[in-house]
This record gives C-alpha cells, structure tokens and sequence, in this order.
C-alpha cells in the first residue's frame, strides 16, 4: 500500500461508543418552498424515499435542489444490516405498478436528477432484478430529460441480473462497500467485502462508463484501512467515491464509536484526488447520493 502522510494515530481503533455529538455535527432542519413542494407530493402518493427512510440529512438540500433517491421494491429488506435504518424482516409481495409511479413522481416533483435505490430482496428468485429494469425503463419513458444514478444492491454478485442492470444503461451505477474489510462481516452481515468489489469490478469491465461507492466512518476503522479500502476501489477503476459520518438511527443498531473531523474528511478527499478519483465527497454529512447530480459530468 503506499504512503500518504498517515498522522501517528491513523492506527488507532476506538472502542468505547460515543453518546454525545460534538458541535460540527449539527442537522438543519429542513426547509424552503421547493422542500415543502415535494414533501407534500411524497405524502400525497405514498411513496418510499431513503431520504426518509434512512433519515438523510442532507433531505432539506437535495430535496431543494430537485434531486432525490427513491427506494424501490418497497419499504422492507431481507437483510439486518447493522447500521441501516430500514426496516428489515418478510418483505410484502411485490407491486408492479411501482415503477410507473416512481417515473410519473418524478415528472411530477420535476425531478432533474433521479437517484434510484432499493432493499434487497433475497426472497426473490430474480432478486428483485426485474422490477430494477422495468422502473429504469418508465423513467426513461416519461421523463427522457431526467438523468439518473442506479445505487444497486448485490444481487448475490450473480452476473446475469448484473447484465440486466447495464442494459438499462443508467448515467451512473453504484454499489456501496460501506466499511473497511475487517468490520464488514459485524456490520453488513450478509453481505461480503470481496463480493462488493466484485459487484463493482464486473460492472466497469463490461462497460459501465460511470461507477461509484461509499464509505461511512466512525464505526471503529482507522485511517490505514480507510485507505485501503479507498486503493481497493481504485484497483478496480471505481470512478466516484462518497465517504460520511456514520449516525447511529436507533439504540439498536451499531453505535458509534468516534466523531470524525471535518479536517480528516478533507484528509481523505485529498487522498482520493491524488489517488485519481473523478470526484470525493468527503465530510461528516455526505451520503452516497450527496451532489449525485454533479457526478454526471
């Protein structure tokens, strides 16, 4: 691995949970005319966000901004990720009706940037694939103006629903390996770290021009791994990476064990820039669909 000017604590691992939020961690209440406008539509037509349903707290902004992410394959995930605030448990069947709703929202909310994503539905013989591709497909049919970012689950790394993904052709597709090697097998449970950066490695060599992943910290990783998970994604020509603060959503899932400086998110977006990312977002608030509108060009 090479250098990159670690501080003498970059291998420190924290174990002590924090409780209490220091002053850079502060969440604007959301607000403004455009904010209000889709709220009231989400509302109105009942529909699944991980803005919402993830409790982003970048909602306010990027909802301002006419750019959200929508959560398909309704509201209940197969897995029990310890760090994600969606429900988990035995998914309802699904409802095919769905992806036209999802595309006829966003002509309505005048969405200029779509960031679609789902729970995984393991429970599925397709995985849920195939409502992945028929929402894409509706989109693309009623809002031809609207660009869009695909933030895909696994699909168990099987090559074949992956194909069916990148035919849709999305701007960008993304998958997100969310924590360094040695924690993903507490914290993602699941799923697995090599499978993400297979996921990844196989949607860039078969032709994806655009591919990206995130990062969250605060969970006990040190600087070195950090690092290493970002020149793991590098090897594998991920073009964008997001790395943010881990906020716990409930006292049941996984505390947080340390409050990352701005000054280090800045650190690491340094890194990533030198390492030869097309774009870094790093710093506490940032999500994987943080400024994904930017991403595009």
């Amino acid at each position: 691995m090479k250098t990159y000017l670690l501080s003498t604590s970059s291998k420190k691992t924290f174990e002590e949970p924090l409780t209490k939020k220091p002053h850079w961690i502060r969440v604007k209440f959301p607000k403004g005319k455009n904010y209000l406008k889709l709220k009231f539509l989400v509302d109105q037509h009942k529909l699944n966000t991980i803005c919402k349903s993830g409790s982003c707290p970048n909602l306010g902004e990027c909802w301002g901004n006419g750019v959200a992410t929508f959560l398909i394959l309704g509201n209940i995930c197969t897995r029990s990720c310890k760090f994600c605030g969606v429900k988990t448990g035995k998914p309802k069947e699904l409802n095919w009706e769905e992806s036209e709703k999802v595309a006829r929202s966003i002509k309505l909310m005048k969405i200029k940037h779509a960031i679609l994503t789902s729970v995984d539905r393991d429970d599925l013989k397709d995985l849920g694939s195939f409502l992945w591709v028929e929402t894409i497909q509706s989109i693309r049919r009623i809002c031809p103006s609207t660009t869009m970012e695909a933030l895909i689950p696994d699909f168990q790394g099987t090559p074949s629903l992956l194909d069916l993904i990148l035919q849709t052709h999305p701007n960008i597709i993304s998958h997100n390996i969310e924590t360094v090697r040695r924690l993903t097998n507490e914290i993602r449970v699941q799923a697995k770290y090599e499978r993400s950066l297979e996921v990844l490695h196989y949607l860039k060599k078969n032709g994806q021009k655009r591919t990206k992943s995130s990062i969250m910290l605060g969970i006990g990783e040190n600087e070195e791994e950090v690092i290493e998970t970002m020149e793991d994604l590098k090897k594998i020509n991920v073009d964008i990476i997001t790395l943010g603060q881990y906020l716990q959503p409930s006292p049941k899932h996984t505390p947080v064990i340390t409050f990352i400086k701005p000054s280090q998110f800045q650190k690491y977006k340094s890194i990533g820039m030198k390492m030869g990312f097309q774009h870094v977002e790093s710093a506490p608030f940032v999500r994987s669909s943080y400024h994904a509108d930017r991403h595009i060009l």
